[in-house]
């Protein structure tokens, strides 16, 4: 029974491969499609202008690794002075972004209060008398 023990063996691997593959996909659909996107670098800064000078000099050429590489080399090949506008764009949009999570936070963290809020407000309904405040009459018979 030499070969009993090999195949036990790749059936367990197996079986761990679908549990993986179960939490990524769990993963990719817990994704908020209205949380903000992060910001981009100085760099991809930079390649939204360079993409656009780019295709004006090279018009046929239609390779996006082509566009990349040639972005990259010139990234490489500017100062940090000539980096600096792009730093100062990307920062400001690092700051957006950041205001932009922190209404987004608040808008969960509201959801979840907000929730709890109406919860206790229709449990608070319930013992209101028919005058509205909330007391109850006690009888002193």
């Amino acid at each position: 029974m030499k070969g009993g023990k090999s195949k036990a063996d790749s059936r367990k691997g197996e079986s761990k491969l679908a549990v993986k593959k179960q939490t990524k996909k769990e993963k990719q659909a817990a994704k908020d499609p209205n949380k903000p996107k992060r910001p981009p670098s100085a760099f991809f800064v930079f390649m939204e202008d360079f993409r656009k000078i780019y295709k004006e000099k090279h018009p046929n050429n239609k390779s996006v690794a082509a566009v990349g590489k040639a972005g990259g080399e010139k990234w490489k090949s500017l100062s940090a002075d000539e980096k600096a506008p792009y730093a100062a764009k990307a920062e400001k949009r690092k700051e957006e972004y950041e205001h932009k999570m922190d209404a987004y936070n608040k808008k969960l963290a509201g959801e979840a209060d907000d929730e709890s809020d109406k919860s206790k407000s229709e449990v608070n309904d319930e013992d209101e008398d028919d005058d509205g405040s909330g007391e109850e009459d006690e009888d002193d018979d």
